[in-house]
């Protein structure tokens, strides 16, 4: 499996689709594909026992039914948890997906991903390991190889050592002066920034640079335009259909 060179959508579906299904689901992921977005944004972490599953917060209190540390629950526990009620009643029952069902529905559906590594705190070289390692095991042979993405550039270097294949991509908050070392310390292909923080000028110098640039989350297609027109390569969006309609 080689990264070869990006071939990113204009738009991804942000944790699924999680303006209409519950975030980080097989459910959202259904729904992502059934608006027509080709690919889907995931944050992963692991369990008090190392397993990988779909959630974005540090805790469960957020998504699901019940409350606590992720680091503190074990797969069984996590797996005992309704991640889709808190949404909508219609989505009760809904569980947090293993990271291996999560592969298994995006290839039965034909999408790609950008897989966010999310450690929880402490943890970020053995989640950027075992996430990696887990996709380069059971991601399709014959389908496009997923893209990378963290926060942390201690989780995205031991991801490069477990899957050197792989694509990497440098999140940012707000693209500060040291986005550059990092992206080119890591051999990242993209750079995912707050499109809050983005303006035209700082655009112009990644992609001058050489990098793919996504911008999170954009949910007003005016807003998408505008980046899009400086250049932006993809957007993440909660409401991936608004965005595609433009």
């Amino acid at each position: 499996m080689t990264a070869g060179d990006l071939d990113l959508p204009s738009v991804i579906g942000h944790r699924g689709a999680a303006g209409h299904a519950p975030e980080n689901t097989l459910a959202g992921i259904k729904r992502a594909a059934a608006l027509g977005a080709t690919w889907v944004e995931l944050d992963v972490a692991l369990t008090k026992d190392g397993e990988p599953v779909l959630l974005h917060d540090e805790t469960v209190d957020r998504t699901t039914d019940a409350k606590g540390k992720l680091a503190d629950l074990t797969l069984a526990e996590i797996r005992s948890l309704d991640a889709g009620a808190r949404f909508s009643s219609s989505f009760a029952g809904e569980r947090v997906p293993m990271l291996e069902e999560a592969i298994v529905e995006i290839a039965s559906l034909g999408l790609n991903a950008n897989v966010e590594i999310k450690p929880t705190s402490g943890r970020e070289a053995a989640t950027g390991r075992v996430v990696a390692e887990r996709v380069a095991a059971l991601w399709p042979q014959d389908r496009p190889p997923p893209l990378f993405s963290s926060f942390q550039p201690e989780a995205l270097a031991a991801a490069r050592r477990a899957a050197p294949d792989l694509p990497l991509g440098l999140l940012l908050r707000r693209p500060g002066q040291g986005w550059r070392q990092w992206a080119e310390e890591l051999a990242c292909r993209s750079i995912h920034c707050n499109h809050r923080n983005l303006d035209r000028r700082t655009a112009e110098r990644m992609l001058k640079a050489g990098y793919r640039l996504l911008a999170y989350t954009v949910n007003d297609a005016g807003r998408a335009e505008r980046l899009f027109n400086w250049g932006v390569d993809a957007v993440f969006s909660d409401y991936p259909d608004r965005i595609l309609a433009m």
